[in-house]
């Protein structure tokens, strides 16, 4: 009886000396939300990454060790199924074996419509509802839209992302609580300091109208008053027709664009169709992180990489 106390004592030794023993195990969708939960978890162990680098999770299918990871989880962080449809069913099966975080349904959380169509009028600020997403905003939300779910380009949304993630782990893993309220304070400074340097290296071409290859930058163009026109596709899997390339042609004449941005997940031959023969510059934006290595620094590379991409090519000067 002796020697089993003694181990029993050297095991609770052993997890409270290693953090990573006793920490939940945690699942993430994609990169960028994975940056953010790995930035609270620092120190503690590192969250599995569900969605390979470099795959969009549009097009992305489940494999098995995929179903094994949710399995085995403690906590799964998703934004939801408009974004991570191949998701849903799974989360769904697992009955409450893990605890879920939507977190496109995170209290305060500002969420805006999916703009309707593949190019828009002006600046377009006047299209979708912007609305502060959770159970005392849920009224305020308009059922016939959807929601856009590239929520994590606004900083803003990005600071409830990690107190929300910090509270969830810490009710988890009550003995690194402290841990996580403190990582999540660390990544709260690193974001407002972000924030702060990307208005300043926009601020001189706010007012400069571009094209994007399809509309998932609306949350980064509100917060940081940048001008986007229009998009190529509604959706970045459907290629856009020879009619609708005509009225971008014609939407890049009348509105001065002076930079159209393809994406390094899909094909680049229809941005040169569309930008051939005229002198509208061509740049790479990227929403999800698709050459990023994963971890707690990834988030803020991905806004630097936008933020520098926009400077670059709409300054008159490149």
């Amino acid at each position: 009886m002796e020697r089993i106390w003694t181990w029993a004592l050297g095991a609770l030794v052993a997890v409270a000396a290693n953090p990573a023993l006793a920490a939940p195990k945690v699942a993430v969708s994609i990169v960028p939300i994975h940056s953010l939960v790995a930035g609270v978890m620092q120190g503690v162990a590192e969250p599995t990454l569900l969605i390979p680098v470099g795959t969009s999770p549009h097009t992305y299918a489940l494999k098995p060790s995929d179903a094994r990871t949710l399995q085995q989880a403690d906590l799964i962080v998703w934004v939801g199924e408009t974004l991570e449809n191949f998701l849903a069913k799974p989360l769904a099966s697992l009955g409450g074996k893990a605890r879920v975080v939507e977190v496109s349904d995170i209290d305060g959380l500002t969420l805006y419509d999916v703009r309707e169509g593949g190019a828009f009028e002006g600046h377009a600020h006047s299209q979708g509802h912007a609305h502060s997403h959770g159970k005392k905003a849920a009224a305020k939300k308009a059922p016939e839209h959807d929601d856009d779910m590239h929520l994590w380009l606004d900083p803003d949304n990005a600071r409830l992302i990690v107190t929300q993630i910090a509270t969830e782990l810490a009710g988890l893993d009550t003995a690194n609580a402290a841990r996580y309220a403190d990582n999540a304070s660390v990544m709260h400074d690193r974001i407002a300091a972000l924030d702060q340097g990307i208005k300043t290296r926009l601020s001189a071409v706010q007012d400069r109208p571009y094209i994007v290859f399809h509309d998932a930058y609306q949350y980064f163009e509100r917060h940081f008053g940048t001008t986007i026109v229009g998009s190529i596709t509604v959706s970045p899997d459907q290629a856009p027709g020879a009619k609708r390339l005509g009225e971008l042609r014609e939407k890049l004449r009348t509105s001065a664009a002076a930079c159209v941005f393809r994406e390094p997940q899909f094909p680049a031959p229809v941005v040169d169709t569309l930008v051939g023969g005229t002198n509208v510059k061509v740049g790479v934006l990227d929403p999800e992180g698709a050459n990023l290595t994963p971890g707690a620094d990834a988030y803020f590379t991905l806004m630097d990489r936008i933020a520098d991409s926009l400077a670059t090519c709409l300054s008159p000067a490149s």
